[in-house]
């Protein structure tokens, strides 16, 4: 029988039949009528220009259309406000085939289209294109004397903090101290599922964009602004993604190379990257980070100095919240945090999951283990004596933290108090080195404004409608169960539709506050499409609800009854099929509440605890255990939120221990870009993963008492495998990822 309380529960996901029958359709899989296929020409260059497209002889190829370049694309929009998205950082926006100039490696430079996918992927094969190379800079080592302050010119980045205190001095009296730098390099986000765009032409100017993309509405106003398009002839669609992690936040220029060959051609188009070409944009920057840290004799912290430079293109400004958390994590009084950007010949970084606290996190988590044994402490004690209550960069207290709790039933958990502290003091049967790690974050809890509509009809089916993305992360789910509860339906009479500008709008899903946006949204449009109901139940002949408010009903196994009186209740199909009506519709929209949240700085945080064993003759690391504890708020789907953080907990492993994207700084060109060599995990580098959600209520953040866990969940990994793993062998490795050479 189905339950009506759906919140919480372990609840199977409700497009998971959907996508392992191959029911489920992505953007380059929709049949549509006379379609062509685009291949992207990309420039072997770093920097320079084109001085001849040898066109004409590819064009006599039969099959081939069209190649557009610079050379012949119509006139588009002029201003660059045109070309900004919703997460655009400052700066001009890379106009795909706009001049001649070459901005970085596989910049496209063309695109071929054809009449069919092989013919196109041959014929571009041919096309011989001419430059003129000028010199690059790619190696962020070269800038170090170069970077420079960002403006707030990004949608979410915070400038950190003013100092407090006398850091300088309090550092130079202090009993214990330390200083180091980090460093780890670019990586790219690696989605299965490869950028495309399938683009149906409807005829007379309209067009509908199947895209990959996590903001089908920021795709919309992306093209409307550039192509001169109204927004009801340019519908655009993403009802599943194959894994985006940040890659899908900004629109690629695939989306616009596929609608512009649509519209010159009047015909439908699709354009997918190559495996090699989805190296060719945002990825997470190369960072280098430098801290200094101090405690007093009791093992509170004295002081601490964070600072961060990485790198952006020449073209935008792309910033990350790198340094600010290293303010509120822990409680010092003497803090001096700064942030700078280098100008390099590479394509603008991107958001990648856990933007800025991921690389930060690595930083802040290996520095806090290094004065821990500089301060004669156990890393977790040490932690526990520099808990912060409060806000210090903003003053204010947390609406809810958690932290203590996981940090204590982490440890629980993981067995904390059998570790001994000196390095290399454990070892396993076989005589590996053994070493355990922790490591920590935080992470924003925030919500957006969204939009829902819901639809009940005759049979009691409920639909409910938000063009809000599923990047994976199990949004399909999580939304049924809220309005499936609101409403007292079971899950299986509840259908929630999303990715479509059709429907109404929802952010971008990123950021973790799809949740608690689009959750809150659908629990409104519910709550008013249940006000409607009861309206026409008191209606009815002999109601038992005549004179009931909202308030005094609940909505519960299919039918609305007295709170006080279980069984004064009507059955909702009962109410549609006496008022005549075939289906009720209610809308509704929801935002954050400023009055209410203003006091209060509002954080997910969680506490990893890691164990490796390490090969000494070898140098092999292997990653045996974690247990990660999360303090996220009210969990809304107990399996899906434990599969975000085990996907958490990999990329954790990934970042400490395999993945980097190599460049060639001779050439300018990522030279690792594909899966053979653009190191991951396998199932045989994964083991043991515990996930535990510390109970955490909180009515500030958001009616549902949500705080999102796609990023805050990543936080720590990397930085409690590397502390774990000097724990094993005595070598502290302070630029990642944690290579064999750099053990033996």
């Amino acid at each position: 029988m189905s339950t009506t309380n759906h919140i919480g529960k372990p609840t199977s996901r409700v497009d998971g039949p959907a996508k392992v029958t191959g029911a489920a359709t992505y953007a380059a899989e929709y049949a549509v009528p006379n379609l062509a296929y685009g291949w992207v020409i990309s420039s072997p260059i770093a920097k320079g220009k084109i001085t001849k497209i040898h066109a004409d002889e590819v064009l006599a190829i039969p099959g081939v259309l069209q190649i557009f370049s610079h050379e012949n694309v119509p006139s588009l929009a002029w201003f660059d406000r045109s070309y900004k998205d919703q997460v655009a950082p400052g700066g001009s926006p890379f106009r795909p085939l706009h001049d001649n100039e070459v901005k970085f490696s596989q910049q496209p430079v063309a695109l071929l289209v054809a009449d069919n996918f092989e013919v196109a992927r041959y014929a571009a094969s041919l096309l011989r294109i001419e430059y003129e190379e000028e010199k690059h800079e790619t190696n962020l080592e070269t800038k170090r004397e170069d970077g420079f302050e960002p403006g707030r010119g990004k949608t979410g980045y915070m400038p950190p903090p003013p100092p407090r205190g006398n850091p300088d001095k309090a550092w130079e009296e202090a009993p214990h101290r330390m200083e180091a730098e980090y460093v780890h390099g670019a990586q790219h986000h690696n989605p299965m599922e490869l950028f495309s765009t399938t683009v149906e032409w409807r005829g007379d100017g309209k067009i509908t964009a199947y895209d990959k993309t996590q903001g089908v509405y920021n795709v919309q106003a992306y093209l409307t602004k550039i192509f001169g398009l109204k927004k009801d002839d340019c519908r655009v669609v993403n009802e599943y993604m194959g894994g985006g992690f940040g890659s899908g936040l900004r629109p690629q220029y695939s989306v616009f190379l596929a609608v512009l060959a649509s519209l010159e051609l009047k015909r439908s188009v699709r354009l997918t990257l190559t495996r090699q070409q989805m190296f060719s944009f945002g990825h997470r920057p190369h960072t280098l980070q430098y801290l200094k840290l101090a405690t007093n004799a009791d093992g509170t912290l004295a002081a601490l100095q964070h600072h961060a430079l990485h790198e952006t293109s020449q073209f935008e400004d792309y910033t990350e919240n790198v340094v600010n958390w290293s303010g509120m994590l822990y409680q010092c009084d003497n803090v001096k945090l700064g942030y700078q950007l280098a100008k390099l010949d590479v394509f603008t970084p991107l958001d990648m999951r856990a933007p800025g606290a991921a690389t930060g996190s690595i930083g802040l988590e290996v520095a806090m283990d290094e004065m821990a044994y500089e301060a004669g402490l156990d890393p977790l004690e040490f932690r526990l004596r520099n808990y912060a209550e409060r806000d210090q960069n903003l003053d204010k207290p947390f609406s809810s933290k958690k932290l203590r709790d996981c940090y204590h039933q982490g440890a629980a958990k993981f067995g904390w108090d059998k570790r001994t502290q000196a390095p290399r003091s454990m070892r396993d049967k076989d005589g590996k080195l053994v070493g355990w790690g922790i490591g920590g974050g935080v992470w924003d809890a925030t919500q957006q404004k969204s939009a829902a509509k819901a639809t009940i009809t005759a049979d009691g089916h409920l639909t409910v409608l938000s063009g809000a993305g599923e990047n994976g992360t199990g949004t399909y789910t999580i939304m049924t169960q809220i309005a499936a509860e609101t409403l007292g339906l079971p899950i299986e009479a509840v259908t929630f539709k999303l990715g479509d500008t059709d429907l109404p709008e929802a952010p971008l899903q990123g950021g973790s506050w799809t949740a608690a946006s689009v959750g809150t949204a659908v629990k409104n449009t519910c709550e008013a499409l249940g006000e409607k109901l009861l309206k026409l139940a008191q209606k009815m002949d002999d109601s038992p609800l005549k004179g009931a408010k909202l308030e005094d009903v609940e909505f519960v196994s299919g039918q609305i009854r007295l709170r006080t009186d279980a069984s004064q209740s009507v059955v909702l199909r009962d109410v549609l099929q006496a008022s005549g009506e075939t289906k009720v519709e209610a809308d509704s929209s929801a935002m954050p509440n400023m009055v209410k949240q203003n006091g209060y700085s509002m954080h997910s945080h969680n506490i990893v605890f890691a164990e490796v064993k390490v090969d000494e003759e070898l140098g092999t690391v292997h990653v045996t255990r974690v247990v990660n504890a999360v303090a996220a708020g009210r969990i809304l789907n107990l399996k899906t939120a434990r599969s975000q953080v085990l996907g958490s907990v990999v990329w954790g492993i990934s970042m400490a221990l395999m993945e980097e994207t190599v460049m060639d700084h001779k050439f300018g060109r990522y030279m690792n870009h594909n899966f053979a060599e653009y190191h991951v995990p396998v199932n045989a580098d994964i083991h043991d993963i515990d996930v535990l959600f510390v109970e955490e209520e909180d009515d500030i953040v958001n009616p549902l008492g949500v705080k999102g866990i796609g990023e805050v969940g990543m936080l720590g990994v990397a930085a409690a495998i590397t502390n774990a793993v000097f724990h094993a062998t005595g070598k502290r490795v302070r630029d990642l990822p944690v290579m064999i050479d750099k053990l033996l």
